[in-house]
């Protein structure tokens, strides 16, 4: 078996929806990953920030292996005991009162957007509507694609979910500016992922809060890359010292074992009654023991600490090479949720970087975006840093 093999036989059997790179990856330990004719790869995408302890990580295959003995499903008509442990640490941890388990961030995000109009109508009041931003993304499912700031991915599959109304980034004026007696909430990224690696601004943050508290709306805040430990905080909205009324969560919560979360306070988390909403395969025991154990992990000060030490060592290479290289605009992010922008299309980097053995994605055009394993070594980084300078001298955009 070699990639083209791999590659032949999925363009004839697997829909054409991604644009994929030419390997097939086969294997995967720590922050190095294989293809199919053994080449290795370091990897600083992790799956677009899913894979937060790496690949293979002893402790989450030992769960996994477990509690695949015990118990896979049995639906969400029962209680399951890892789901219900999950829900206690990820509410501690996130100062949250209730979650809900979905499979993926667009689901938990969908969630979202229906108890955002559900807890409303329950009080009789007919506010449907949601503030959103331009430049943002929530996912590919019809409602968060609807509050996806971004045409190009919504272009074909009008018309879209109605009551959705648009704001810029980081200007609290235009969200003042668009809320009416019909609005219901705000949802907003703390860090844009897809957008650019936009980081929001603490004041427009907390003028974000102090305007849904004045107005009776609430506050939705998409963490699903953003959370859990990427930015050096348990959650992205900890380096804002402010709480939302609803929190998205996913990605990094299963360590590369799909599992979504939307989690609110008590009072909001009331808007839904049994029957509301539901997923057959959220929450399911596989999911929670894998997300239990990340959380486990995670939540221990010692590894944010380290996360933030090792974000604040990438910053500054990443500064450097901003310093020396006049294509390059400014460096963006937090934590381990880094981005170089440049004053070129970035997509034949990516391409040099992945023939040199560094894997990176980029967000948007511009923009280079570094999302590595979050137990990243410090070797590792100066070792990713040596390829992507190599591969800057080899790219002539």
């Amino acid at each position: 078996m070699n990639n083209q093999t791999v590659i032949d036989k999925g363009q004839q059997y697997v829909m054409n929806t991604y644009g994929r790179t030419p390997v097939a990856l086969v294997k995967g330990r720590g922050s190095r990953v294989w293809d199919a004719e053994g080449k290795q790869y370091l990897d600083f995408m992790s799956g677009i920030a899913v894979c937060a302890l790496g690949h293979a990580h002893p402790e989450l295959t030992a769960v996994l292996r477990e509690q695949g003995e015990k118990l896979w499903h049995c639906s969400n008509i029962y209680w399951n005991v890892p789901q219900v442990e999950l829900a206690e640490k990820l509410c501690r941890a996130t100062g949250m009162d209730k979650a809900f388990f979905a499979n993926s961030g667009a689901e938990a995000n969908e969630g979202a957007i229906k108890l955002a109009r559900k807890y409303f109508r329950r009080q009789g009041r007919n506010r449907y509507r949601i503030i959103a931003f331009r430049n943002s993304f929530h996912g590919r499912t019809t409602g968060a694609l609807a509050l996806t700031g971004q045409t190009k991915y919504q272009q074909g599959f009008e018309p879209l979910l109605p009551g959705v109304d648009f704001a810029e980034f980081n200007n609290l004026a235009s969200v003042k500016a668009l809320i009416t007696d019909e609005t219901c909430a705000v949802m907003v990224e703390p860090i844009q992922g897809e957008g650019g690696i936009n980081a929001a601004d603490p004041s427009f943050m907390q003028g974000l809060r102090d305007l849904c508290t004045e107005e009776g709306i609430l506050l939705i805040l998409d963490e699903v890359q953003c959370g859990l430990g990427r930015t050096g905080k348990m959650m992205g909205y900890q380096q804002y010292n402010i709480k939302p009324d609803i929190v998205t969560l996913a990605k990094a919560l299963g360590g590369g074992f799909p599992i979504g979360a939307l989690l609110a306070d008590s009072e909001v988390a009331g808007g839904f009654v049994p029957g509301d909403h539901a997923s057959t395969f959220g929450g399911n025991p596989l999911a929670c023991a894998v997300g239990l154990k990340m959380m486990e992990i995670i939540f221990a000060p010692s590894f944010l600490e380290q996360v933030q030490a090792t974000g604040e060592y990438l910053r500054q290479k990443l500064e450097g090479i901003a310093g020396r290289d006049g294509r390059a605009v400014t460096v963006k992010g937090l934590g381990l949720l880094l981005g170089i922008e440049f004053a070129a299309e970035v997509k034949g980097l990516v391409d040099i970087c992945l023939k040199n053995g560094l894997l990176l994605i980029s967000a948007g055009p511009r923009v280079l975006r570094l999302v590595p394993p979050l137990n990243i070594t410090r070797g590792e980084v100066e070792e990713a840093v040596g390829i992507l300078e190599q591969s800057l001298q080899e790219w002539d955009p």
